[in-house]
């Protein structure tokens, strides 16, 4: 496992340095001219992203939303020499199942929020003890508060055995995992990878099976329609994140305009939002998951994930019980015929009625209504 062994409370405790070279940075932006249409299809509207960064500067209290954030038990420990930032939430019910969630890119921790209180502890909020999860929440490496790889080789397999090693290091000689982005691939991987201890999965997006695929329904037609606009229109962000993350992250480390445009740009595409990332999200709660962004510095080694993984990834099937929830606003809406290619032993589907991509931080009680049945028929 590597590391060692200590597991360290933490808290977020960021410097008034760091939040008033915020404000200042915010305040002296060098705005570009706005753009020559009136919707988003150029990207964030100027007049939107102006506005949400005066909020930003002048309203947006960090303080506050520290405080809340703080309210969830964190930690860091070391493993394969780095240190893993990660929400730990023991349930109060002693038959609870432990479960590891994992957050994608351009997502956080934050995502998780509103979960974790319903699922390690269902009683306090009107559900049923059998339900009860011991949460585990880690952020991944180059992402939030956990530390940045100095090497290359972080991958997600290399994650997903970091994860295993969190783990077993917490305890938990088997559990679950969900996932949604990257976190489905790390808990693809992890239960490839060690079926004996992460032994049932629930997955919010199907990751890697829609390249070459055919359709013989409408739902498949929908989907190969789905591929093509976000082959257009949607994917120069994977390609220059996975080709020279660098190069990209010398302006979204110095400009927080940039780095909440580039970031929100994907919470206004790839959720259930008719067209507005407010009428998904509260302000407050974008500015929470860009904060957590920039004051930790993690523009560019977040993005190299997609450097480490997009040219060594494979399809490898994964036999132990299988959860799909399929989001209708999801960036490609999962297909089951295609998903069973790689998924075999899917004995959970439910397509929901509303919500994208960020299923947790979207909507929440359906996301915890899902989870909760998954592992209640496996439990």
């Amino acid at each position: 496992m590597g590391g060692t062994g200590v597991i360290e409370p933490f808290r977020i405790d960021v410097s008034g340095e760091v939040l008033a070279d915020l404000r200042r940075r915010l305040l002296t932006t060098r705005w570009p001219d706005p753009e020559p249409v009136d919707d988003w299809s150029q990207g964030v509207p100027f007049a939107y992203l102006r506005d949400i960064c005066q909020t930003w500067a002048d309203d947006y209290d960090w303080r506050a939303r520290e405080r809340r954030m703080n309210q969830v038990p964190q930690f860091r420990t070391e493993i394969d020499n780095l240190a893993i930032h990660f929400l730990h939430v023991r349930s109060p019910e002693p038959e609870a199942m432990p479960l590891v969630l994992t957050h994608g890119w351009p997502g956080s921790f934050v995502e998780f929020l509103d979960v974790v209180g319903p699922l390690s502890d269902p009683v306090a909020y009107g559900g049923d003890a059998r339900d009860a999860f011991h949460v585990v929440c880690p952020s991944l490496p180059g992402f939030g508060f956990s530390d940045k790889p100095t090497e290359t080789g972080w991958n997600v397999d290399r994650i997903a055995r970091a994860w295993m090693g969190l783990m077993e290091r917490l305890g938990y000689s088997t559990y679950g995992a969900q996932g949604g982005d990257w976190g489905s691939a790390v808990t693809a991987s992890m239960a490839h990878l060690d079926p004996d201890r992460c032994r049932d999965i629930h997955l919010n997006m199907v990751p890697h099976a829609i390249v070459g695929r055919d359709a013989t329904t409408s739902e498949e037609e929908t989907a190969l329609a789905d591929i093509k606009r976000y082959q257009r229109w949607d994917a120069g962000y994977p390609t220059q994140q996975g080709s020279r993350p660098q190069t990209l992250g010398y302006g979204l480390s110095d400009s927080p305009s940039a780095r909440a445009a580039w970031i929100i740009e994907k919470f206004w595409a790839w959720s259930d939002c008719d067209n507005h990332p407010e009428h998904a999200f509260t302000r407050e709660q974008l500015l929470d998951n860009v904060m957590v962004y920039w004051v930790t510095g993690t523009a560019t080694s977040s993005a190299r994930l997609y450097w480490e993984s997009f040219h060594g990834m494979r399809l490898r099937p994964v036999t132990v019980p299988t959860g799909i929830a399929a989001f209708p606003k999801e960036i490609i809406k999962p297909v089951r015929r295609w998903a069973e290619s790689t998924f075999p032993n899917i004995v959970h589907w439910t397509e929901q009625a509303k919500g994208g991509h960020f299923a947790a931080f979207e909507q929440p009680k359906l996301f915890v209504d899902d989870v909760r049945t998954f592992f209640r028929g496996i439990r």
